[in-house]
């Protein structure tokens, strides 16, 4: 799949840092690729964080990409910090 503007949304802003909140059935491996976030390059900035719900249509996983570049149109995210990885009951 590809990304999806309706999906990402702003949950906060502060002194130049925006915490995004996006959702997706696409795989975390395939959102965490360079250029994924490119249509909207025009509203990450480097420093920026994306709460993410990756896998929604099959094995969920919820984590945090840190946007770690935006230059020329071209965003890219660092990998994954995943959120709730075991769940020991």
């Amino acid at each position: 799949m590809a990304f999806a503007p309706k999906d990402l949304s702003v949950l906060a802003y502060a002194n130049g840092f925006t915490l995004w909140h996006y959702t997706t059935a696409d795989a975390h491996g395939d959102v965490d690729t360079t250029g994924y976030f490119n249509g909207a390059a025009d509203l990450l900035r480097t420093g920026d964080m994306i709460l993410a719900n990756t896998g929604a249509s099959g094995t969920a996983v919820g984590g945090i990409f840190l946007v770690a570049g935006n230059a020329s149109g071209t965003v890219d995210v660092a990998n994954l910090t995943q959120v709730g990885a075991t769940d020991s009951d």
